[in-house]
């Protein structure tokens, strides 16, 4: 999409950040104003995420105006507020494509550019980058700087913490941006904080901090005193005395929106010794009524007209599995006062919002703190509750060693409820759900459980919730299947498939939401089909019996196949002595790129015509 240079006569001068430095500082602020206008029209035309890159545009601006980039090192957090840094480090033309298949990355992505530093998608990996680069920076010895900017969300994560103790430990010099959206701050104040931050981190100020220590370093009780005077008046003046007991200089407030503060601050900030800590207020959704009244709904969005002051209504769709799964919960914790029901601050993406306005008691958002919800969950467990973690696959990965150690190890009875397994769509390589069976079913006690509608979802939910043993029930993003969900909660056999249609000689074994496809394989290939429905414990005694009438065998999940569920079939099979032919159908062994999850399932020859073409060339061969 060609820029129109009329409308943004200042973007269009700018192809890269080294063009943007060569503007007066004067022109700043109209840049922004362009930049902002330049981002709602792309997002608004290809969808994607929004309110986080309104709310960082005088930020990024700032950045890449103080900071030589790419040579001086920008990490970002997460990577949803990156939108403007990429319509400034080249891809401005690019940017209609985003999130789409051959596309622009959603997020930052070292192969795209080399103004992403780091390739991110999830939460608090910035400081822990960033802090390596700093060091490499030191070795290197050529004056290259390193910024991390890190939201208030992310920051609430232990790795955030980490990082941050080790860097405060080793005194590397860096600079962590913490962008802050969540509280507004009112004009004096700002302005306030903002005079503050250009005293603090001005070489005037610098200077006598840091000749008061030399020349009282020779004088322990009065260089105590005035260690003390200075945390005291910077007490008083600024929120600041956390940061600078984990070793980071903290300046701030300062206001996020205020681009010539900003390049005032960093200017002052950029050769400053040690690690340093800006704290930046900003206000997701900034420039944009819309947005900023519900920057929650505006986070990601679909294509819409920004002149309607609002998103376009979805059409009436079937019931997706995170409403089922919410619907489930609420009428779950009707008959069950003991439930707890976890998320690490997924409320709205995991269909928990109606859940945690009727049972506020019963209900935990911890955060962007996934190890923290899954021992919140064993620990509930042992004092004889019955928790429901609701987590995404690729969130899960997270807390691998807790899932092991803090709940399979002691067989404590948590309920997994693994939103975004498979395919998940155009937030690309870091949010598929590609490998929680295969992680997973190596645990011991652990029940794993797939889902092939949306009525299967629930009734698992239910067995799952009522197992005195860990459980995992995994679904994907959106809806499958025509079945009804059923209110009434049935208790399913544990390890129990459903035999769904019966052929010759060639037997499907499916796992999960690809059943609709592989019926329509089995009618034209005449085979049988089963719905397995367990991966653990696998429906072994219809195993023994279609060995006996079958010859061939294909398997089929939407998770990565080294290790998955088919793999589990020929670990039966194997140590059973059945010397069958068996195909695995499922995701590659490769990072599955962004792209709706039709067209990437297409892709990857799982569609039901796909699917028939590679079995039929394999039962040939």
């Amino acid at each position: 999409m060609k820029l129109d240079s009329s409308k943004y006569p200042l973007l269009a001068l700018i192809d890269d950040p080294s063009q943007l430095r060569q503007l007066p500082q004067s022109k700043l602020s109209s840049l922004s104003n362009e930049l902002r206008a330049y981002l709602l029209d792309s997002v608004s035309q290809s969808s994607g995420h929004l309110a986080s890159g309104l709310g960082t545009v005088e930020l990024t601006v700032a950045l890449h105006y103080v900071y030589h980039t790419p040579q001086d090192r920008l990490v970002w957090d997460v990577g949803h507020q990156a939108y403007p840094h990429k319509i400034l480090t080249g891809r401005r033309d690019q940017m209609h494509t985003i999130r789409q298949k051959d596309g622009l990355h959603p997020f930052p992505y070292r192969g795209e550019s080399e103004y992403d530093t780091f390739s991110v998608g999830h939460s608090s990996t910035s400081i822990s980058a960033a802090l390596a680069m700093a060091i490499a920076a030191e070795k290197e010895a050529k004056g290259r700087k390193t910024v991390a900017v890190i939201g208030d969300g992310a920051m609430t994560a232990g790795m955030a913490f980490e990082a941050m103790n080790h860097a405060g430990d080793i005194k590397s010099d860096m600079l962590v941006i913490l962008n802050d959206n969540e509280m507004s701050i009112s004009e004096n104040v700002g302005a306030l904080n903002t005079h503050f931050a250009k005293i603090l981190s001005g070489s005037f100020y610098t200077n006598i901090r840091e000749g008061s220590k030399k020349l009282l370093s020779g004088v322990p009780p009065v260089k105590e005193l005035a260690g003390r005077m200075e945390e005291h008046l910077k007490g008083m003046i600024i929120p600041g005395t956390f940061f600078e007991e984990l070793g980071f200089n903290y300046i701030g407030p300062i206001d996020g929106h205020d681009v010539d503060a900003l390049v005032d601050t960093l200017r002052n900030m950029r050769n400053l010794k040690g690690p340093q800590l800006l704290h930046v207020k900003t206000q997701k959704g900034k420039g944009y009524k819309p947005a900023e009244a519900d920057p929650i709904g505006y986070h990601g969005v679909p294509k819409f007209d920004p002149s309607e002051n609002s998103l376009p209504k979805s059409k009436p769709s079937k019931p997706t599995f995170s409403k089922v799964f919410g619907d489930w919960l609420c009428d779950m914790a009707e008959q069950d006062p003991s439930l707890m029901a976890i998320t690490p601050a997924m409320r709205e993406g995991s269909g928990m919002v109606r859940f945690s306005k009727e049972y506020p008691e019963q209900y935990f958002d911890v955060a962007i703190a996934e190890q923290h919800a899954v021992t919140l969950g064993a620990g509930f467990a042992c004092e004889g509750l019955n928790p429901v973690v609701a987590i995404y696959s690729s969130f899960l990965q997270r807390a691998y060693d807790q899932l092991i150690h803090d709940v399979a190890l002691q067989n404590l009875p948590v309920l997994f409820a693994i939103d975004r397994a498979g395919v998940v769509g155009a937030d690309g390589e870091t949010h598929q759900g590609a490998y929680d069976l295969s992680f997973m079913r190596c645990i011991p006690n652990l029940v794993i459980m797939t889902p092939s509608d949306l009525n299967e979802c629930r009734q698992m939910l239910y067995t799952g919730h009522l197992l005195q043993q860990p459980a995992a029930v995994r679904y994907p993003r959106g809806s499958a299947g025509d079945a009804q969900v059923e209110q009434t909660m049935t208790q399913l056999e544990i390890g129990k498939a459903n035999l769904v249609r019966n052929g010759e000689q060639l037997a499907i074994l499916n796992f999960g939401t690809l059943l609709d496809n592989a019926r329509d394989v089995a009618q034209q290939l005449n085979a049988t089909l089963v719905d397995m429905r367990f991966v653990k414990p696998l429906d072994t005694k219809l195993l023994d019996q279609l060995v006996n009438t079958h010859s061939h065998f294909v398997t089929l999940e939407d998770n990565a196949i080294a290790g998955g569920a088919g793999s589990a079939v020929s670990e039966y099979f194997s140590e059973h002595g059945y010397l069958k032919a068996v195909k695995h159908i499922g995701l590659p062994d490769e990072f599955i790129k962004h792209g709706s999850q039709e067209e990437i399932h297409a892709e990857l020859g799982l569609s039901s015509e796909a699917l028939t073409q590679q079995i039929t060339a394999w039962l040939k061969h």
